[in-house]
């Protein structure tokens, strides 16, 4: 499906004047800062920083999203939704570099309120200055603390959904990945929006087309991306590592219940359905969506766009079984384990 061209003309003009990520990465925080602090507080949202003890000592920021019912027939007007659906264990995208919890926050409330659910949102270590492996250790971490009923007393372990967006995918899936081996907790549900999976972007050795037809025209390069690894690795061998490249892994069985959904014009969508389909391969139970008209970061949209309402039908549809129909014109693709 194409983009409208006046629009895609505005996302090649943005994506070729933008500077190298290894020297812009800074200015980036900065704006995204400044954005941060002119959104505005969801009243229907009640927002809490906690901190959680890391092994080394760092008290890691977290911020938690409770939803909160509206009744106006009660004198108080708003009260926390006693029946939680689950809790969201969320991981921020941004290339391990970019993007933080305040960054994110209109985003998480908008989550909250749309699954029903509590949103834990965790302020991981970032690159540079924080290299692999810090930001899968410190996600690891709170994850086995919040299966563990050490955050929040009253998680149900069972309930937990670990969810993340690009390169917070990334870590989502790591940290299953961790689970499993080290055995301390198991996910038992995970969602990975438009995750990176896969060590190499480069347009001449790929082996996914997505990265030669998406990598220049539609925000997130391809050069992006392999300038977001270079800040992230500690050394070359860390690529070949499939704790930073989870499509490396050989074994990808007992892994939690999966959703992933791609971009339709993001470099990232064939190694996203890859993903997806060596995680039923390995016997998995598995769904993968592809948005299309869709580019990389657009859960970051204002909620009131049709690929952002589109994709929180089909993660309702995965957690809850609400049902999933496509009206108009069709804004997504089922791939894998979907009707």
């Amino acid at each position: 499906m194409p983009i409208n061209k006046a629009v895609l003309a505005a996302f090649k003009a943005a994506t070729r004047l933008r500077p190298d990520i290894k020297e812009f990465y800074k200015a980036q925080r900065v704006a995204e800062d400044l954005s941060a602090r002119l959104a505005l507080p969801n009243p229907r949202c009640r927002v809490d920083d906690i901190t959680a003890p890391m092994p080394d000592g760092c008290a890691l920021p977290l911020r938690v999203f409770t939803p909160l019912d509206i009744d106006f027939s009660l004198a108080e007007g708003f009260k926390v939704t006693e029946d939680f659906r689950g809790t969201v264990l969320f991981f921020h995208g941004g290339g391990w570099v970019n993007g933080d919890v305040d960054f994110y926050t209109d985003a998480c409330s908008a989550m909250a309120l749309r699954l029903e659910r509590r949103v834990v949102s965790v302020d991981y270590r970032r690159a540079p200055e924080h290299r692999f492996p810090q930001a899968p250790e410190d996600c690891y971490e709170v994850a086995r603390q919040l299966h563990a009923g050490e955050l929040l007393a009253d998680v149900d372990a069972d309930h937990i959904v670990l969810f993340g967006d690009s390169a917070g995918g990334n870590l989502a899936a790591v940290v299953s990945l961790m689970a499993r081996d080290r055995g301390e907790f198991l996910p038992r549900t995970q969602m990975l929006l438009y995750p990176v999976t896969y060590n190499d972007h480069d347009p001449v050795t790929s082996y996914f087309d997505s990265v030669r037809e998406n990598g220049e025209d539609y925000l997130l390069s391809s050069r992006d991306i392999r300038g977001y690894m270079e800040l992230y690795a500690s050394s070359p061998a860390d690529l070949h590592r499939p704790y930073f490249a989870p499509l490396l892994e050989s074994d990808l069985s007992r892994q939690p219940r999966t959703l992933v959904v791609t971009a339709e014009y993001c470099p990232l969508r064939d190694e996203g359905e890859v993903y997806a389909q060596r995680l039923a391969d390995d016997g998995g139970d598995v769904q993968c969506y592809r948005m299309l008209d869709a580019v990389h970061g657009y859960l970051l949209y204002p909620s009131v766009f049709n690929i952002v309402r589109d994709t929180y039908r089909i993660v309702k549809q995965f957690l809850d079984g609400d049902p999933l129909v496509q009206e108009g014109e069709p804004t997504w693709l089922g791939l894998l384990g979907t009707d």
